[in-house]
């Protein structure tokens, strides 16, 4: 973790301002997001819900440093994430925030315990010390004796909590869950959702999380609406 972000601990973790991103196609600019503003605290969980297209993932996108917007900011802490160029966003994303998506995107040639291990590659951890965080994430979110399976082998709902232990793998200070119980079924929602508040609150980490669920976002400290290409309060 950065000295930066650590010398910010009293200004929000994430600052968002006034940030917009328009699409060209070959007939109209698309104005997915127009004037968009958010704060969140450190240690904090904040719900983004909206309908379908209205920029949920756009936004988590240019937040996690995966885009770059048309116009406004990106700050995560001190580091002013929107002026970073492509060799500071790759460490940005590496060190300072963790993903999980919808598809847990696991490596199907690479057991359970060797995808949780491979972003700490590139990130603070090496060696014996990385597998020996990985085993200990997978045993957080109940994988302990399934840490030499292949992903083939694994339930949808085992192979979102090996994604859930890898977004933890460089301990970031930023989680950024993009439907994160959108491909499971009920049971295996409410157990992956249980595991991953859990998790944040055990490991103090500060998440952004879009999704359509209305029972997931309810867990959150804080709930917002994307709307129009603005974000509400809710």
């Amino acid at each position: 973790m950065s000295e930066q972000i650590h010398g910010a601990l009293e200004r929000p973790l994430v600052r968002v301002r006034s940030l917009a991103r328009h699409f060209q196609t070959s007939v109209e600019s698309l104005e997915v997001l127009t004037d968009v503003n958010l704060q969140v605290p450190q240690g904090t969980t904040v719900a983004i819900t909206g309908e379908s297209g209205c920029g949920k993932s756009t936004l988590l996108a240019l937040v996690g440093g995966l885009d770059r917007p048309t116009a406004g900011s990106v700050f995560v802490g001190e580091t002013e994430v929107t002026g970073l160029e492509e060799t500071g966003l790759s460490k940005y994303r590496s060190r300072d925030v963790g993903f999980i998506f919808q598809f847990h995107f696991l490596l199907k040639d690479f057991t359970a315990l060797e995808n949780v291990i491979i972003p700490g590659m590139l990130g603070n951890f090496t060696g014996r010390s990385l597998r020996e965080r990985g085993r200990q994430l997978l045993s957080e979110v109940g994988l302990e004796k399934r840490m030499s399976a292949w992903p083939v082998e694994l339930s949808g709902g085992e192979r979102q909590r090996v994604a859930v232990a890898r977004s933890l793998i460089n301990d970031p200070l930023l989680l950024l869950a993009d439907e994160p119980t959108g491909n499971l079924d009920e049971r295996n929602a409410g157990n992956v959702e249980d595991m991953l508040f859990s998790l944040v609150q055990r490991h103090r980490r500060t998440m952004i999380v879009v999704t359509h669920d209305q029972g997931l976002a309810g867990r959150a400290d804080t709930r917002f609406l994307l709307s129009g290409g603005i974000l509400r309060s809710e």
